[in-house]
């Protein structure tokens, strides 16, 4: 996918059209975006927080084999940002397109 380097993009904080420069980010797993998200249910469930009605959404699902995903997808979503020349702050897009590579011209 080309895109070109600077594209008029409507900037939020200077409130009008301006001229923007493309670059993309890296893709960032789980455990970077958010380091204290995975073990954060079994430390509030030992502290006593985490209680109610319900199995909290333990054993509500099927077996393993009828719902896991088959294939691996060949791309992954670009994820551009959009920086201002004006005022220089960095926008995001709203939804990733499919693409293999990415390459600004």
């Amino acid at each position: 996918m080309k895109r070109p380097k600077l594209t008029q993009r409507h900037c939020p904080s200077c409130r009008k059209h301006t001229e923007h420069t493309v670059g993309q980010a890296k893709k960032r797993g789980r455990s970077q975006t958010h380091p204290m998200s995975r073990g954060s249910t079994g430390r509030m469930e030992a502290r006593g927080l985490r209680r109610g009605y319900g199995n909290q959404g333990k054993y509500s699902r099927p077996a393993i084999a009828s719902f896991k995903m088959t294939g691996k997808k060949m791309t992954k979503k670009t994820d551009l940002r959009f920086a201002c020349k004006t005022c220089k702050k960095q926008h995001v897009q709203a939804t990733g397109i499919r693409a293999k590579k990415v390459e600004f011209t």
